[in-house]
């Protein structure tokens, strides 16, 4: 049982309880993170999708933005998806008043760069380092990556766009593979957590 990482899913706003069912099948111990004593506990993060001006404003609010850039400064892995990808970047192109990122990854991202609501489609993306053939994403208001730093790499493309980066302990992807039922990004992340734990 030692070791099964415990993961927290940063329960502010969000799909949170479809990431709680994709790591649990990835065999980590998953529970909602909403409080820095509840952050204090989990040996990783997931940053889900929801709405990037509404989250930072919320962790702002819970006192979580100071202690989350902290963890991930002393190297927490995180994985951040789709909104969780906004605020895991050093710079937004276009961001909302008030928006503050976490940061961790490299990059600028340009929010709802794939369109509004809908304009939400799927599409089978290739990701390095997943075996098994192409990642189901579901694109929902989705960022892309702009750019990346020397620090990052980039994993994923799709339609000439970044769509999943990872640097070091930090992996964010501007889809949300949680919707699919398939968990493998989910395994990578565990295997990241569990790399570190």
């Amino acid at each position: 049982m030692s070791d099964t990482p415990v993961i927290g899913v940063l329960a502010l706003q969000g799909d949170v309880r479809e990431h709680l069912i994709a790591l649990a099948s990835a065999d980590a111990l998953a529970r909602p993170v909403r409080r820095p004593e509840e952050l204090a506990e989990v040996d990783g993060l997931v940053i889900p999708g929801g709405e990037s001006t509404t989250m930072s404003k919320l962790a702002v609010l819970f006192g979580m933005m100071e202690p989350l850039r902290e963890r991930v400064r002393a190297g927490m892995p995180v994985y951040g998806t789709c909104a969780g990808m906004i605020l895991l970047a050093e710079k937004i192109l276009d961001p909302r008043s008030g928006q503050e990122t976490v940061g961790g990854i490299d990059m600028i991202v340009r929010r709802n760069a794939f369109g509004r609501q809908n304009e939400s489609f799927e599409a089978a993306v290739e990701v390095a380092g997943i075996d098994g053939g192409p990642v189901e994403g579901v694109f929902i208001r989705a960022p892309w990556v702009e750019s990346v730093g020397a620090g990052a790499e980039a994993i994923a493309e799709h339609g000439g766009h970044i769509v999943a980066v990872r640097q070091r302990n930090v992996l964010a992807t501007s889809f949300h593979p949680e919707l699919t039922g398939d968990h493998r990004v989910h395994a990578l992340f565990v295997d990241m957590v569990r790399a570190v734990k």
